[in-house]
């Protein structure tokens, strides 16, 4: 997409944020049921991702979920406009948080360790993101993939950081300053579950197929003793905003054991998804790397 392009549609996202989100989550339904059959290329992927996790389900089974799938994914796509350019006012009001939201600052005040916050790819992950931001008092930290675009590049990491407690690294920089940030105390805003290919991964089960999965949660947890906390996001129906659950904080979670404790992570992950399974994000190409020898699944 070109600059201007992409000028035209942040500009479009920036009006569609002033609508009601009950509104825009009408708008985000609607266009999920209309980009279904037109976006063969990630139709195919979810629907071959459904079939690799849930082998046992009716292929009409999996096909109703593809097409849920869609519609909260184009909701999540409208609605980034809110979290993007909207009051912190009127975005704490739709966010409901559920469980522990205390646990980072009172671990870091009574035992000076930093949380990982782990949070898989449900489709409101952003808002978890600003969940954390405005609703608990710890500052945050995290990675971020730069995007090929300079324009969405730049309006991206504005809308990350405009709330001012959070600094963004480039993945594809040193970690050096990211341990920075965690000895003094940040969060580390973590993302579990993508294929970045084979360095410093394991394949490790993820529903039963292996899947080229990072071992940094586990390592950096482990390296710097950082408590691990999953925090689930859902997107409500009918626009009633967004319930982030911060969950219990993972018990004799890190150990020595990187390759095992990321199967624990991936056992959990499975878990949440079952609970909601077409807000996951199915069009990413999760099983993309393979174990030397093994055909290709896309």
């Amino acid at each position: 997409m070109s600059n201007l392009a992409t000028r035209l549609a942040l500009g479009l996202l920036w009006l569609l944020s002033h609508l009601p989100l009950r509104v825009l989550a009408a708008l985000g339904w609607g266009l999920g049921g209309v980009l279904y059959p037109l976006a063969r290329s990630r139709r195919r992927i979810a629907l071959r991702n459904l079939e690799l996790c849930f082998p046992d389900k009716p292929l009409a089974e999996r096909e109703a979920i593809a097409r849920e799938h869609f519609r909260w994914l184009a909701r999540s796509l409208l609605e980034r406009g809110v979290l993007w350019y909207a009051s912190p006012e009127r975005i704490r009001k739709l966010i409901h948080v559920e469980g522990d939201i205390e646990l980072a600052e009172r671990v870091f005040q009574t035992e000076g360790r930093a949380t990982m916050w782990l949070c898989p790819h449900f489709v409101g992950l952003d808002v978890a993101g600003a969940a954390i931001l405005l609703c608990q008092p710890r500052p945050g930290a995290s990675i971020y993939q730069r995007q090929s675009n300079p324009v969405f590049d730049a309006a991206m990491k504005h809308g990350r950081l405009r709330f001012g407690n959070a600094e963004i690294f480039p993945r594809s920089d040193s970690v050096k300053p990211l341990f920075r940030a965690v000895k003094s105390g940040r969060g580390f805003f973590n993302l579990p579950d993508m294929d970045f290919g084979r360095k410093d991964a394991a394949f490790v089960p993820f529903f039963g197929v292996p899947a080229a999965t990072l071992l940094a949660p586990s390592r950096l947890a482990h390296m710097l003793h950082m408590v691990v906390q999953p925090v689930i996001a859902e997107t409500l129906p009918g626009g009633r905003g967004w319930r982030i659950h911060f969950r219990p904080a993972l018990a004799g979670f890190p150990t020595s054991d990187a390759e095992a404790d990321t199967a624990v992570l991936n056992r959990y992950i499975e878990s949440e998804i079952l609970k909601r399974p077409a807000q996951y994000l199915w069009v990413h190409k999760r099983f993309k790397t393979r174990p030397q020898g093994e055909p290709r699944m896309y």
